[in-house]
C-alpha cells in the first residue's frame, strides 16, 4: 500500500513513518509534503496513492483549504492536536484521526478501519468532514445590533427567543417579548446563527433552543412546539423538516 504523508513538522512525519512500519503492513511512504502549496502542486501534476495521513494545521495555511480546490477521492486519515470539541464533530462523520502524539495501536486501529471502508463511502466521508471543519471553525453572530427609540442597542444571542418573518419584514424577540426589526432574511440568518443553538421549523421562524418548553404531535406528520409569544401555525414544525428537528433536538438532550 502506498501513503503520502502531509506534514510539516519532520520529527512527527518520521515518527508515524516509523509507526506504519512497525504495523506489519506492505506499506510504503511514497512522498512527504508539508505545505498546502506543495500538495495542491502535486494534485495539480495528478499525483495518486492508497492513502494519505493529513496534518490540519500547516505552515501555510490549514489542509482544508486543499480540499476547496481539488474534489479529492484518496482515502485520508487525518493527525491534529485539536480540541476535543471539534474531535468529536470530526468522529461524526466517519473519518479517522489521529490525536497527537501518536502511538502504534492508534495507527493500527485507524487502518483496520481503512481496510473496512468502501473508497465510495470514505469519499463522502471527507466533504462531510470538510463541512464540519467549516461549521466547527466558523464565528458565528454573537449579538444583534437593534433600534431601540432614537439608539442602537445590542441584543446577545443567548438572549434571544426566536426570529420571525412577517409581511416581508424579518423581526427579532427577545426573551422579554421585546419586538426589533432586523435587516436580514431567516434564510440569511440561518447562516450567521449557531446551529448547535437555532433551527428554523418552518419558513418564518429561527427559535433558540432554550426557548422551547415542549413539543407535541401535530396532525399529517408534523410537531407543535409549546413556547411563549408563538401561537398558531408558525409554532409548527413543517413536515419536511420534523426529522431534522428530531435530529437537532437529540443532540442538544
Amino acid at each position: 500500500m502506498k501513503v503520502i504523508i502531509i506534514e510539516d513538522e519532520t520529527l512527527s512525519a518520521e515518527h508515524l513513518t516509523s509507526l506504519l512500519h512497525k504495523t506489519n503492513r506492505n506499506i510504503e511512504v511514497v512522498k512527504y509534503l508539508d505545505t498546502v502549496k506543495a500538495a495542491i502542486q502535486a494534485f495539480e501534476d495528478g499525483i495518486t496513492t492508497d492513502l494519505m495521513f493529513f496534518d490540519i494545521h500547516l505552515a501555510d495555511g490549514n489542509s482544508f483549504e486543499i480540499f476547496s480546490g481539488f474534489p479529492i477521492k484518496i482515502p485520508v486519515i487525518f493527525t491534529t492536536a485539536y480540541d476535543h470539541y471539534a474531535i468529536k464533530a470530526f468522529k461524526q462523520n466517519s473519518i479517522d484521526y489521529l490525536l497527537k502524539p501518536i502511538n502504534l495501536s492508534d495507527i493500527i486501529f485507524a487502518l483496520d478501519k481503512f481496510d473496512g471502508q468502501h473508497n465510495s463511502q470514505q469519499n463522502i466521508a471527507v466533504e462531510n468532514m470538510k463541512q464540519t471543519y467549516q461549521h466547527v471553525t466558523k464565528n458565528f453572530k454573537t449579538r444583534f445590533m437593534v433600534k431601540l427609540g432614537q439608539n442602537i442597542e445590542t441584543v446577545a444571542t443567548d438572549q434571544i427567543h426566536h426570529f420571525e418573518t412577517k409581511d416581508s419584514m424579518s423581526f427579532l424577540i427577545t426573551n422579554s417579548g421585546q419586538r426589533f426589526p432586523i435587516d436580514y432574511t431567516l434564510d440569511q440568518l440561518e447562516t450567521l446563527l449557531p446551529p448547535k443553538d437555532f433551527f428554523r421549523i418552518n419558513r418564518k421562524v429561527i427559535i433558540q433552543f432554550s426557548s422551547i418548553g415542549k413539543v407535541n404531535t401535530y396532525f399529517n406528520g408534523r410537531l407543535a412546539v409549546g413556547t411563549r409569544f408563538l401561537e398558531g401555525d408558525v409554532r409548527v414544525v413543517s413536515r419536511e423538516r420534523v426529522n431534522d428537528f428530531k435530529l437537532w433536538l437529540d443532540d442538544k438532550l
